[in-house]
């Protein structure tokens, strides 16, 4: 398996050398894409120079941790999404005669994976802690590189759960929009200003809050004041990352052996 992967990442080096304008393009995408998001965060601070205490630099150190965290796994593990169309258009079946992991098969599908937004988050993220006033040492480093990880699995166990409900239900578009949406939206803005049942869904059911506001609120030395809990939780979002995909890929084993396929 490991020889597989290097081979896929091999070919999408490859892939990315041959293509050199399409890279450059899709970065410059990225940088629009983020530059909007930021642009109205900051112009949504003008208005309301402080949300519960967060001021535009701590947002922007918020925004700058989900993003890392979401990039790495759009990075690695981006191709899970694609599930429900391999189910849909029947091309699903080929993954389930061939020796290697399922799952580690959909994820190594060619797909001209580049690391661009990936590189644009990790310096998004340096000059945040830097606007953010953050002492920077080795133990900063290393627990913002876990919580990165932790993110990133937070990620994929949510959407590969998404991706195998399409095994009983085909499409799921709907589903994954509605996720999707939860996260991107509700993640710029510390969950200590909405309504305590967003807060809860955020926190226990899909766990957007570890990706970035409880970790910000730990590092920032801040207090939580939407569901008061110790800001030292945040250093958790590794282990919530690996119980979510553990989960998930029990239910994803679930889902294998209930597979019939689009023609049954």
């Amino acid at each position: 398996m490991l020889a597989a992967y290097l081979q896929y990442w091999r070919i999408n080096v490859l892939t990315m050398l041959e293509y050199r304008a399409n890279f450059l393009m899709w970065f410059a995408f990225s940088i629009v894409y983020h530059g909007v998001a930021l642009g109205a965060l900051y112009v949504t601070m003008r208005e309301f120079p402080s949300m519960n205490g967060w001021s535009f630099r701590d947002m922007f150190f918020l925004y700058a941790l989900w993003m890392t965290g979401h990039e790495l796994h759009n990075t690695l593990f981006f191709n899970v999404v694609s599930v429900p169309d391999y189910v849909r258009e029947g091309r699903f079946d080929r993954f389930l005669v061939r020796p290697l992991d399922t799952l580690f098969q959909v994820l190594t599908v060619p797909s001209q994976t580049m690391p661009d937004s990936l590189i644009l988050a990790a310096i998004t993220l340096a000059f945040a802690t830097s606007v953010a006033g953050l002492h920077v040492d080795s133990a900063l480093i290393a627990g913002i590189v876990l919580v990165a990880i932790g993110g990133a699995l937070i990620d994929l166990g949510i959407s590969l759960a998404v991706a195998t409900i399409s095994f009983w239900f085909v499409r799921v578009d709907t589903l994954r929009w509605v996720v999707m949406s939860l996260e991107q939206d509700f993640t710029r803005y510390p969950i200590s200003i909405y309504t305590r049942g967003v807060r809860v869904v955020l926190t226990f059911i899909f766990p957007f809050a570890f990706m970035n506001y409880f970790p910000a609120t730990f590092f920032l030395h801040k207090t939580d004041v939407g569901l008061h809990l110790n800001p030292e939780i945040g250093l958790l979002t590794p282990l919530v990352g690996l119980a979510w995909l553990t989960v998930s890929y029990g239910f994803w084993r679930v889902g294998l052996r209930h597979y019939q396929g689009t023609g049954s």
